[in-house]
């Protein structure tokens, strides 16, 4: 099955880049624009968790964006918990870039709460622009 790239398909997919790139944006210069911790920290979760959303949303764009609002704090809950597993390879790729961006390194119910925050925010800007997209 072939799935067609509608404009509120590539809306997501560009509102996935765009969440992306101010992440790793954040994770690079955060500390160098003199941000504090707590912005650095949690607003990396925060687009993280919004990440997530957008990701679920450009692979099945669906009216019932709740539902997808629902899968993507389960993933991000369900990763946050998958940092309490430790065997000797998943604490080495954890290690690495990659392995902190996709997997993180310590649990933090905290991330949690960022999470559902970025998941909100994306849910509520999807809902906001559905009208054009879904209209167009």
């Amino acid at each position: 099955m072939q799935r067609k790239l509608t404009r509120g398909r590539l809306l997501l997919v560009v509102a996935l880049l765009v969440t992306i790139a101010s992440g790793l944006a954040l994770r690079r210069y955060g500390y160098a624009i003199n941000l504090p911790f707590v912005v650095v920290k949690y607003g990396g979760s925060l687009l993280w968790g919004a990440m997530v959303y957008w990701l679920l949303a450009a692979i099945f764009v669906s009216p019932v964006r709740f539902g997808i609002a629902a899968a993507a704090l389960l993933i991000a809950v369900a990763v946050e918990f998958f940092r309490l597993w430790h065997t000797p390879d998943l604490d080495a790729f954890r290690l690495t870039a990659a392995g902190a961006l996709l997997l993180g390194r310590v649990f933090s119910p905290w991330n949690i709460v960022a999470y559902a925050a970025g998941i909100a925010l994306a849910l509520a800007v999807d809902c906001a622009l559905s009208g054009t997209r879904r209209s167009a």
